[in-house]
């Protein structure tokens, strides 16, 4: 079962007030059990940042990146607008006629749907993660440039941090066989069978291929071809729909961000007007 629990306005502030008294940012382990809501909700604001590998959430001069994201670049900024574009790219257009289909036919049973329906969901779902990890590339060629390494940033569905993967490449043969022996290994213990030599071998004997593989056979199936005219033809319907429909969770979610923001931007005064007493009556 989902259980929700209302955040205090209190300890947002209590934890404001610590985060401004440290230098170096808030050691979160100080933190009891049940406040790991406040800084994650905390760094959400341009101002502030949890570094995990530090073990603290501290407040930054300038903004940081891991604010949640609520416009898009070129969106207009006038409350209300909701003008949709259509993207140029493949993915969009297979992942509409996928939300069709899954609309249109009961999944819970897939035994019961026609075999065109059927060839239709293998189809779409076979084409969209082509798409989706070719365009993905792209958003993270982008993305290196602008995150910091082992630093979180947040969007509105998720957050993502910039991470290093060690790849290894073996040098050419001989020199790798040369340094093993002058080491004292001998190269027998490190050659292998070249299944592309065993390949170009069987070409000119007579031997089978089962004579030096274990063959298994397995059946699946295979996408034979695209009907482009009936994609289009229903992809287009899909846009027309879509281009007069309306969309309020969106400006819903935008309207809760801004609400947060402001909270924060209410703390940040009234820590700022405290210390302006404490500082008039010790004058």
């Amino acid at each position: 079962m989902d259980e929700t629990r209302p955040l205090q306005r209190d300890q947002f502030e209590t934890l404001y007030e610590r985060i401004s008294d440290t230098v170096d940012g808030f050691d979160l382990s100080r933190l009891p059990p049940d406040a790991d809501p406040y800084p994650a909700v905390l760094s959400l604001h341009p101002r502030f940042e949890v570094d995990e590998s530090a073990g603290v959430i501290r407040e930054t001069d300038e903004p940081t990146g891991s604010q949640i994201i609520t416009r898009t670049d070129g969106e207009d900024s006038d409350e209300g607008a909701t003008e949709r574009t259509e993207p140029d790219v493949d993915v969009y257009s297979d992942a509409l006629l996928l939300i069709d289909a899954l609309e249109r036919n009961d999944l819970s049973s897939l035994e019961a749907l026609d075999t065109p329906v059927l060839i239709n969901l293998y189809t779409l779902l076979s084409d969209i993660p082509r798409d989706a990890n070719d365009l993905r590339q792209n958003v993270t060629d982008v993305l290196l440039d602008r995150l910091h390494h082992d630093q979180p940033v947040h969007g509105q569905f998720g957050s993502v941090q910039r991470t290093t993967r060690r790849n290894r490449n073996l040098r050419a043969d001989e020199k790798v066989l040369t340094t093993l022996e002058e080491a004292g290994i001998d190269r027998e213990r490190v050659l292998s069978v070249d299944r592309d030599k065993v390949d170009e071998a069987l070409d000119v004997t007579e031997l089978s291929e089962s004579d030096v593989y274990e063959i298994n056979e397995t059946e699946y199936v295979r996408k034979a071809e695209v009907d482009e005219e009936q994609r289009e033809t229903r992809l287009q319907g899909l846009k027309d729909r879509l281009a007069t429909s309306e969309d309020p969770e969106a400006e819903e979610l935008r309207e809760e961000i801004e609400e947060l923001e402001g909270r924060i931007e209410e703390l940040t005064e009234f820590k700022t007007g405290r210390e302006y007493h404490t500082q008039s009556r010790a004058e």
